[in-house]
């Protein structure tokens, strides 16, 4: 289905486009609201007759069950339930309004294999008091500037616009969602082909997000953003490169500094250009970097329109994927020819905001629009459905966010892309087979401090 065709049943009033001038600030009743009728990020506290939950925030922290010991594969609090009912190419058009195009066209694909199993909604875990006291101080606050470019009066560790106008306002939020201060992942990537074969990367990743710094939460933004480093350790072709970002609270040219070592050179360079469509080694180049998390880092090169508010059924509290049982003889039970196996997928009906990314005038990018949706409790993206110069549709990818009771904040889990064209798919970030998971906010850890990410550590670290 060409893009120019998408429609979306709003929930709201459509929204405005994209990059424009300053937009006004919140205002008093819009602020009023939050914490009442609204949830502090400015989601609809109650459900839907047709079945998204109502806004418990029950949980912070654990929830039954759940340990925040570091490194421990996530537990499921909600394993008793069962499924409602399952979607499959035989029943899709009672449920084709609640789908993304990407997600259709899955059905239609593999009418045989790929099914949506959905659960009971839930939204029954919160973030601490603190996030939403910045945000409340966001909203009174913070606006677009610089032709979008630049934010004024932005407070670090939350979304700048509780209630976005414009396109340029709901990106600004989905790159700046609350999420995990220190990170390190052991993680691995398999490129699924059509025939069934496997080709594996593997990644290692340290993250300082400085942002989202619980001493710097609600402070005036200063300083760098995120410090990312990646060394690559599979292919082996690619073995011992080390990639060393650095992004700052702006969306223009020098929004993320990349630096790259590669050892037959020996020799740390600039990576000019960095991001955007360059490829991951680990993924086989099949993945790019600003389609990690659906969307990340500047939205320079794109016009984005905020398309409105919708229901839909997205992969949501997903804990079972993460699970260890799920990496067992090296995943041969989750990656299966065409997509991954839908036993493991929790599908839940939530709300989502609808952004599409048209690529500007002058720019260039592999993908020349790009339609992301991001849940309206976390403002993180949960899927995207990219399409190719034509209009045709090419890519849908979706990730799982999960929460994480030991930072009381939400994380990025396995997350799959496919490629309709050819029917290759590529899961990546899996850490199910690995002794540890993901490692959160270890006490002490060497990269949660700014010198970890220097030139001269990028030597050391690389084979």
């Amino acid at each position: 289905m060409a893009v120019k065709q998408l429609k979306v049943a709003f929930s709201v009033v459509a929204l405005l486009g994209a990059v424009g001038t300053a937009h006004a600030k919140a205002t008093p009743e819009e602020l009023a609201k939050l914490g009442k009728e609204l949830t502090c990020f400015g989601a609809e506290k109650a459900g839907s007759p047709s079945g998204v939950a109502e806004f418990t925030g029950k949980w912070l922290g654990p929830g039954p069950g759940m340990t925040t010991e570091i490194g421990k594969h996530p537990v499921d609090p909600y394993a008793s339930e069962k499924p409602l009912f399952t979607i499959t190419a035989q029943n899709l058009s009672q449920y084709a309004d609640k789908l993304s195009e990407g997600q259709k066209a899955m059905f239609k694909k593999y009418p045989n294999t790929f099914k949506m199993a959905v659960y009971p909604s839930h939204r029954d875990f919160r973030h601490d008091d603190t996030v939403c006291k910045a945000i409340a101080k966001n909203g009174a606050e913070t606006e677009v500037a610089a032709d979008g470019k630049k934010l004024n009066n932005y407070h670090m560790g939350v979304i700048p616009f509780p209630f976005p106008k414009s396109g340029s306002e709901a990106v600004w939020n989905g790159m700046f969602p609350t999420i995990i201060n220190v990170e390190y992942r052991d993680e691995e990537a398999a490129v699924v082909y059509a025939n069934g074969n496997i080709t594996w990367g593997e990644q290692i990743m340290h993250q300082y997000c400085r942002r989202n710094d619980p001493k710097l939460r609600g402070k005036p933004a200063e300083g760098n953003s995120v410090y990312v480093r990646l060394m690559t350790v599979m292919p082996e072709r690619n073995k011992g490169e080390v990639v060393k970002t650095i992004d700052n609270f702006t969306q223009d040219a020098e929004a993320r500094l990349a630096w790259q070592y590669i050892p037959a050179v020996r020799r740390v360079r600039q990576a000019p250009g960095f991001g955007f469509d360059s490829p991951i080694p680990s993924t086989s180049n099949t993945v790019v970097v600003d389609e990690v998390r659906m969307y990340n880092g500047s939205a320079e090169r794109y016009n984005w329109k905020l398309v409105g508010k919708k229901e839909m059924y997205i992969p949501y509290n997903n804990f079972r994927l993460e699970g260890k049982p799920v990496g067992e003889n090296h995943f041969a039970n989750l990656l299966k020819p065409g997509h991954e196996n839908p036993e493991f997928v929790r599908w839940e009906l939530h709300r989502v905001y609808v952004l599409e990314g048209k690529l500007k005038e002058g720019y260039r990018h592999l993908y020349p629009t790009r339609v992301v949706y991001a849940d309206e409790d976390t403002w993180l993206y949960v899927m995207s459905d990219i399409y190719d110069a034509k209009g045709g549709l090419w890519r849908w990818n979706w990730v799982n966010n999960f929460y994480a009771p030991g930072p009381k904040v939400f994380a990025q889990g396995s997350a799959f892309y496919h490629d309709l064209t050819s029917g290759t798919y590529t899961a990546f970030d899996l850490m199910q087979a690995k002794p540890q998971h993901l490692v959160i906010d270890q006490p002490g850890a060497e990269y949660a401090n700014i010198d970890f990410y220097s030139n001269d550590n990028m030597k050391v670290s690389g084979y």
